[in-house]
């Protein structure tokens, strides 16, 4: 079987369940594991690559108003590489090429491949389509054996949670110019580590907040994981949320509990590494009840 990935979530599931053989194409940004990267690409996007952040956010904001893509297809490319299943998702009109675009381009193709998408909300939602995939590819086995050794990590960190004790009020920021709460999966993961989401809510879209209305929940953690930046590229924009008005006074900030994880590799993406993000959120909170994971990146402290 030949698997073209159209987000990096998805690459990572066709990895996860021992299929990186079949891939033959990926997108711009799938990054891990490191030996995609020698891929094809499939896609461009139109987001240049050294725009700051307030920039970003007024592109993205402007392609919406009219409907269009910030990501495209490479059509010949796509068509060279003569896919029989490409995994794509129709969650986010920001994250990936559009979904209506990859049914055109999958219709005009020899053979039609088939096309699955992927849409999860919650954590039990990227188990699930770690079971489509593998029904897809023909691995239904496998897939179950991976979300079984998934489910048993979140089950770990989900049993020692009670004893988090005060539980506490956590806001996660996945942008900061402007400040955007974290929703879809993050409330579920601060909840299962034992803490109390603040700015967002499970399940439902993130959104853009005022720098007020994060003053005002005022979280005991605060974290920041910037969709699509590396801690190093977070830390660059640090000092557009220093420089707020209030902010030395944020209670997060007084007790030296804010932190800058890596958001394009962990809470950004839903695949099977929302189980590090899990582990890695889980010990910000608590490092005394929850350990630190093996081979799992620690959050950074940064005040």
């Amino acid at each position: 079987m030949r698997i073209v990935s159209l987000l990096p979530s998805a690459t990572e599931i066709v990895c996860a369940l021992g299929l990186e053989s079949s891939l033959v194409g990926v997108t711009h940004e799938c990054d891990f594991p490191a030996a995609v990267a020698r891929l094809p690409k499939v896609t461009r996007t139109l987001i240049p690559h050294h725009a700051a952040s307030a920039e970003i956010d007024a592109l993205v904001r402007e392609r919406l108003k009219t409907q269009q893509a910030l990501y495209t297809l490479d059509l010949p490319t796509l068509a060279a590489l003569a896919p029989d299943l490409i995994v794509t998702q129709a969650l986010c009109d920001v994250c990936a090429v559009a979904d209506a675009e990859v049914r055109e381009a999958a219709c005009a193709l020899p053979g039609q491949p088939r096309v699955v998408n992927l849409e999860p909300t919650c954590l039990d939602d990227v188990f699930a389509c770690l079971g489509l995939v593998g029904d897809a590819a023909g691995v239904p086995g496998r897939a179950r054996d991976v979300v079984a050794a998934l489910r048993a990590r979140v089950d770990a960190v989900a049993a020692r949670a009670p004893r988090v004790e005060p539980s506490p009020t956590v806001g996660l920021l996945e942008w900061i110019d402007p400040p955007f709460s974290s929703g879809h999966w993050t409330p579920e993961l601060i909840a299962l580590a034992g803490g109390r989401a603040v700015l967002g809510t499970a399940g439902a879209r993130s959104h853009t907040l005022t720098w007020d209305a994060v003053r005002a929940a005022d979280p005991d953690v605060l974290v920041i994981a910037c969709c699509g930046f590396d801690v190093a590229r977070t830390q660059e924009d640090l000092p557009i949320l220093t420089r707020q008005p209030g902010f030395d006074a944020l209670t997060a900030v007084r007790t030296g509990r804010v932190y800058v994880t890596d958001g394009n590799a962990y809470f950004s993406r839903p695949g099977p590494r929302l189980v590090d993000s899990l582990e890695i959120l889980a010990h910000a909170l608590a490092p005394a009840v929850h350990p630190a994971a093996a081979e799992v990146a620690l959050a950074v402290r940064i005040a």
